[in-house]
């Protein structure tokens, strides 16, 4: 038995914070070559629709990044850390091409752009003991997506974390090469995440959307829950 526990320090700085889990098991995350071009449409759509998003010509000034960069300044991050949908958002004001990675993590990305909501997910057979979210002691160690070199977690930043050390820096600013989800994930976890009432809001309909999708696309029946500061552990 396994869980994600929301730690009480979290929750100190972001106390009206709400995070929407799915859990997906026994999936086969690959996309034969038929269908990459469904994947293709679903990304270029969702860049499409996250165009409604960009509100102010300059960008540091679009609610949803203020919003976010407000909220990372809340917390010790390494300097330059930024929200995921923000990285998502900037490619999409630069008219970048989204290319498909695997099934998974294409349709959470596209979730996350059609809703501008900060969206990750991890593989659950590689994750040791519970999943937590909280603050880091520091030192935590950290191989970072794309990188050869650990990058250990800061003292009383906000990272996902199990018994080997950080999953998510910031977040989910960074991801670790250890948990991410690869075309050889069977076991899931995705997480959106909001700080007050109005993302939640999208971060709900993000939500069922998503799971609408990955439901459809694996012929899966996945597990939702909500965590909140009333509601901060959840076993799956």
């Amino acid at each position: 038995m396994s869980k994600i526990i929301v730690d009480h320090e979290f929750w100190d700085v972001f106390p009206d914070a709400q995070l929407n889990v799915l859990i997906v098991k026994n999936i086969r995350n690959q996309c034969s070559e038929d269908k990459r071009s469904y994947f293709f449409g679903l990304l270029r759509d969702a860049a499409a629709e996250a165009k409604q998003h960009l509100t102010n010509e300059t960008f540091s000034q679009t609610p949803v990044i203020d919003e976010w960069r407000k909220a990372f300044g809340r917390f010790k991050t390494k300097k330059g850390a930024r929200s995921s949908i923000e990285a998502l958002l900037k490619r999409v004001k630069q008219d970048r091409e989204f290319t498909p990675i695997n099934p998974l993590v294409d349709i959470y990305n596209s979730i996350s752009l059609k809703y501008a909501v900060p969206c990750g997910g991890e593989d659950l057979h590689l994750i040791n003991g519970d999943l937590h979210l909280g603050k880091a002691e520091g030192g935590e160690s950290f191989l970072p997506l794309g990188a050869d070199q650990d990058s250990p977690a800061l003292p009383e930043e906000i990272i996902y974390y199990d018994t080997e050390g950080a999953i998510c820096r910031s977040l989910n600013w960074r991801e670790a090469q250890r948990t991410m989800l690869t075309e050889d994930t069977t076991n899931a976890v995705l997480i959106i995440e909001s700080i007050n009432e109005k993302q939640a809001q999208r971060a709900n309909q993000a939500m069922a959307e998503m799971k609408e999708r990955i439901d459809s696309y694996f012929q899966t029946d996945s597990i939702t829950t909500t965590l909140n500061k009333s509601e901060s552990i959840f076993i799956y």
